[in-house]
């Protein structure tokens, strides 16, 4: 019998004596995994990813319309800054949650809730740190993500606005997660579709009818994140009847320690991303122009449409295998291990499916015509992105799962690997020997490198952590 189990049946009288006073909340997680109760479990956090990853897109199709290309070069340079924001609120609540999560399977609720309450703090205390670098240092911010003289007025118009919302954005991230493991996550999709037309909405107002321009681009996104931060705060204030609302939180180092950990691989994969794009976007300024850099910008928008249906589904069945985990319930365990890997199979391949269907009409909305150059850039881009599907599900769920079993370590090198080592190899080696098309090539090549690593955890750990 693994060593984890051992520890956590102690805990069997206490799951039992508790049962008839579980609030619904908790009795969403306790299910047996089936795959109908994994889906259903899951949709609410698809949707959000869903319509959080369009608030980006939604900024580039106003740009690009009513602006220049040059502006939405200006936007794609800007994002890896919110990215890595988005990093640490993604690792406070990834790392957090799965913590949470299993100390709520254990038993021990009141822990859980002083160590979720001191978790939101630091990411308040961290997010305003960071939005003061953004006020006070913007030329350091704009040397780190490499914006020349032609882009750096524009880039700067598109970022100060986003910075003054970062705690928000911050908050907002790391409530969506804990939403889910209060049996809540429909809030955070009522929260980020109401967020994404506000969002569209006020950029219609903001850049056609006032002439705000890049600022007013910004401010639209800002406003529109900051939905799901206030729904999270007026939630966990005053639902005291859940297993989780905010109490007087206890300074636990460890806790946070262990919640960076959990959630490192979260903030790899987010951080590795905007280092990554970075790089990117350098490279094609040597093998082509600016204009490569919007259709690399056009390229990664779809990409996030697509993959945020794995990260949805994976983050979103997480809290589930952690509870079971930290019940030692291994039956349910290999059940949704099991059912997972079938779902993500068929999430995969329905995208691959949809990305080759609708790549035009995905451009198309940025006003970008079939047959010019930077059209074709775009769909060239796509469609070398949307074979990898398939290793990029796998890979995605793999990180997240670790996450969800509280091993740090093994997703943080997952995501290590995929997210920054792998790519950034293809991204030196293959323009040299493929131009342009190595680019878009560099991406399924680190993705195909990175299942092997994936599959080879997943054999390895199962012997741990008994999950097959």
């Amino acid at each position: 019998m693994p060593r984890n189990h051992k520890k956590n049946t102690k805990y069997a009288t206490v799951f039992k004596a508790a049962a008839q006073s579980r609030p619904k909340a908790e009795e969403n997680i306790t299910k047996t995994p089936t795959k109908a109760h994994l889906l259903k479990f899951s949709l609410p956090t698809i949707l959000s990813m869903l319509i959080m990853s369009t608030f980006g897109i939604v900024d580039g199709i106003f740009v690009s319309r009513w602006i220049d290309q040059g502006a939405l070069a200006a936007v794609s340079l800007v994002f890896p800054f919110l990215g890595f924001v988005m990093a640490i609120g993604f690792m406070l609540g990834v790392g957090g949650n799965a913590m949470v999560a299993k100390k709520i399977g254990e038993g021990k609720e009141v822990e859980g809730r002083q160590n979720f309450s001191l978790i939101s703090l630091a990411a308040l205390i961290v997010s305003a740190a960071l939005a003061l670098i953004g006020i006070f240092a913007p030329d350091f911010v704009m040397g780190i993500l490499g914006v020349d003289a032609y882009l750096r007025s524009m880039a700067l118009e598109y970022m100060m606005p986003l910075v003054y919302f970062l705690p928000f954005i911050v908050l907002g991230m790391v409530f969506q997660q804990f939403l889910i493991t209060a049996g809540k996550a429909h809030y955070s999709a009522i929260t980020a579709l109401v967020g994404g037309l506000t969002s569209a909405g006020l950029n219609f107002l903001f850049i056609y009818i006032m002439d705000m321009g890049l600022q007013g681009a910004a401010t639209a996104t800002s406003i529109g994140y900051t939905l799901p931060a206030l729904v999270g705060l007026i939630f966990f204030t005053f639902n005291r009847k859940g297993n989780l609302h905010f109490v007087m939180p206890k300074f636990d180092i460890r806790a946070l320690v262990r919640t960076c950990i959990n959630g490192a691989s979260e903030m790899v994969t987010m951080l590795s991303t905007s280092i990554v794009v970075v790089i990117m976007n350098n490279v094609l300024m040597e093998v082509a122009d600016f204009m490569a850099v919007a259709a690399a910008s056009v390229m990664f928008a779809g990409m996030g449409i697509f993959s945020s249906l794995f990260i949805g589904y994976s983050s979103g069945v997480a809290p589930i295998t952690s509870y079971n985990f930290g019940k030692g319930d291994t039956d349910n365990l290999k059940l949704s291990y099991k059912n997972n890997l079938i779902i993500i199979g068929a999430l995969s391949v329905v995208a691959t499916g949809l990305a080759f269907l609708l790549v035009n009409p995905l451009i198309g909305v940025y006003g970008f015509e079939v047959g010019t150059p930077i059209h074709e850039m775009a769909r060239t881009g796509f469609m070398f992105i949307a074979v990898s599907f398939v290793l990029m599900a796998y890979n995605s769920f793999g990180t997240m799962f670790f996450t969800a079993l509280n091993n740090g370590v093994v997703s943080s090198l997952l995501s290590l690997f995929r997210t920054l080592v792998f790519p950034t190899l293809a991204f030196l080696v293959l323009p040299n020997i493929w131009g342009l098309n190595g680019v878009w090539a560099a991406m399924p090549v680190a993705e195909l490198l990175g299942i092997t690593l994936t599959i080879g955890f997943f054999k390895v750990m199962k012997k741990r952590y008994n999950y097959a």
